[in-house]
């Protein structure tokens, strides 16, 4: 069932996204280091950030199908 599929995705959306955010600097000066520094330096941040970015393709995957 993609209902189910969509739930889940979302959540993990909504989770990863809330992580990625307590590392975000909103500021045009800082905002790309910050992604660096929790790619490089934040514990299995680079998984966190690939999570949430193929986490929003499967999304519109499973919308979709």
């Amino acid at each position: 069932n993609f209902g189910s599929l969509l739930g889940i995705c979302l959540m993990t959306q909504i989770l990863t996204g809330l992580l990625l955010a307590m590392h975000y600097t909103a500021d045009t000066t800082l905002a790309f280091s910050s992604v660096a520094h929790t790619c490089r330096n934040v514990q299995y941040g680079w998984l966190i950030r690939n999570l949430h970015a193929n986490g929003a393709s499967f999304f519109f995957i499973c919308i979709y199908l």
